[in-house]
């Protein structure tokens, strides 16, 4: 297994990412639309402002599991992310193959579905900008139409991405600071106008310990953890990082840490000026939970100054799609050139030297999800990868720490092995506590992986002999 951070194993791709680009690429993605959107489900899980509990849940998870991506990703910086580091943890010719290919598999569903719900979540804050069209007054047809603005979102993403790498890292950086300039005026606002009795009116009994309150706090966590999603994003583009030893574990922890600061202000602002009641339950017939930063803006400057700032949030929705494809489109890619999946994928643009059909393919299958609702897409994306992805790197670290003591690692887990012990348990909660449906359709899509595996297996072999027996 190679380990060396700094071996060129993909010549044809130029290492554009230093720290600066790195972890905005990490933080354009984790933020995005999340936080705008993601508010009023997060208090509905708990029914008020004690839901915000599920957020730090959600941080001490994806803080333990930060550091077993940073020594994965440091140790193995190459492109595609997960999919080799289950690969090399539990064998190339074991049970690796088969973890390998259950990850590409259950990426095919859960990928675009978090690409997705970027574009859902553009759509919501558009309809803020459109009160007053009469076709939007129609439930059916205002389907339609946002459901059309979702697709030309995901159609422009593709084409701000069929690029050469180096563009995109400066379009990475451009971007990032649009999504620094929204959280900003977040902040600062709510600064000015925050109000103690209406952030912290609290229901009766509000951490009442109860089976009921477990089921609610796994809830908020899996919302949580969702907004926190993408601090791993680089880890995708490994060959693409410079000095990846070091550059890779710093993004992480230092993305994860900004965004969570940025996200505890967001919510305390957004709540410290809007009482939550109006906006819990998070409901169809609720409008105010579809676009909630945008009333809070109306609130305190206006409708004018509100509307504007709704463009920086599909500003700042674009640059988190934008990084989701970015890095998701080289999974596939990665692959493919290992003979792990079809060899299509493993193509590189003639003249852009980037992997322009995985790209097309995570792209379109991403705007065909669009048509979900929002939370059905977040429940089914995050717990279909837990079992595969989260847990399974966390054995991989394992084994590889048990199997290759002297191999070198640029960066070690600190006081392993603590952190993935505590992130190994906040996934098994995550998992249990997820509703029975979505349970149902993570476990289904893993045993379809294991069957389309052992036929992969099967038709693989025959393409391997056919050159034999010909000669």
């Amino acid at each position: 297994m190679t380990t060396d951070p700094q071996k060129d194993t993909a010549p044809h791709l130029v290492r554009r990412f230093g720290l600066l680009q790195a972890s905005a690429l990490n933080m354009s993605n984790m933020v995005g639309v999340g936080p705008f959107i993601t508010i009023p489900l997060l208090l509905t899980a708990l029914g008020g402002p004690q839901a915000m509990l599920g957020w730090l849940v959600a941080f001490v998870i994806t803080l333990c599991d930060g550091l077993v991506w940073s020594e994965l990703g440091a140790m193995m910086p190459g492109s595609g992310g997960s999919y080799l580091y289950l690969k090399e943890g539990f064998g190339r010719e074991g049970l690796g193959r088969l973890m390998a290919f259950l990850f590409i598999w259950q990426f095919i569903f859960s990928g675009p579905l978090e690409i997705a719900s970027g574009y859902i979540g553009f759509s919501s804050y558009m309809r803020y900008l459109w009160p007053d069209i009469p076709a939007l007054r129609d439930p059916r047809i205002a389907n339609l139409v946002l459901i059309g603005v979702a697709v030309a979102v995901g159609l422009l993403n593709i084409l701000l991405l069929y690029r050469r790498i180096g563009s995109i890292a400066r379009i990475t950086v451009s971007l990032w600071v649009g999504t620094l300039l929204t959280i900003a005026i977040v902040v600062c606002t709510g600064v000015w106008k925050f109000d103690a009795k209406v952030a912290f009116d609290f229901p009766p009994q509000p951490f009442q310990f109860s089976l009921g309150f477990l089921w609610g706090l796994g809830q908020a966590a899996r919302i949580g953890i969702y907004d926190y999603l993408g601090y791993y994003d680089v880890c995708y583009i490994g060959e693409e990082v410079r000095n990846p030893g070091r550059v890779i574990p710093r993004s992480i922890l230092i993305s994860l840490s900004v965004v969570a600061v940025c996200y505890f202000l967001i919510n305390l602002s957004v709540i410290g000026v809007i009482p939550w009641r109006e906006f819990v339950p998070a409901s169809d017939d609720n409008q105010i939970s579809k676009y909630i930063v945008s009333v809070f803006m109306e609130r305190v400057y206006g409708r004018g100054a509100a509307q504007l700032f709704t463009l920086l949030i599909l500003w700042t929705t674009i640059a988190s799609v934008f990084a989701l494809l970015l890095g998701y489109s080289r999974i596939p890619y990665a692959a493919a050139l290992d003979g792990y999946f079809f060899r299509i994928f493993g193509r590189l643009h003639p003249t852009g030297q980037f992997p322009h059909v995985s790209l097309i393919v995570i792209g379109v299958l991403s705007i065909v999800c669009c048509a979900l609702p929002l939370g059905i897409v977040i429940d089914a994306l995050i717990t279909t990868r837990i079992l595969i992805q989260f847990i399974g790197q966390i054995a991989a670290v394992t084994l590889l720490r048990w199997r290759e003591p002297q191999a070198e690692r640029p960066f070690r887990m600190w006081l392993y092995p603590i952190p993935s012990l505590i992130a190994l348990c906040g996934w098994m909660f995550v998992f249990v506590t997820s509703g029975g449906v979505v349970l149902a359709f993570s476990c289904v899509v893993i045993a379809a992986g294991v069957g389309f595996f052992v036929l992969w297996r099967k038709l693989h072999r025959q393409s391997e002999a056919a050159p034999q027996e010909a000669a």
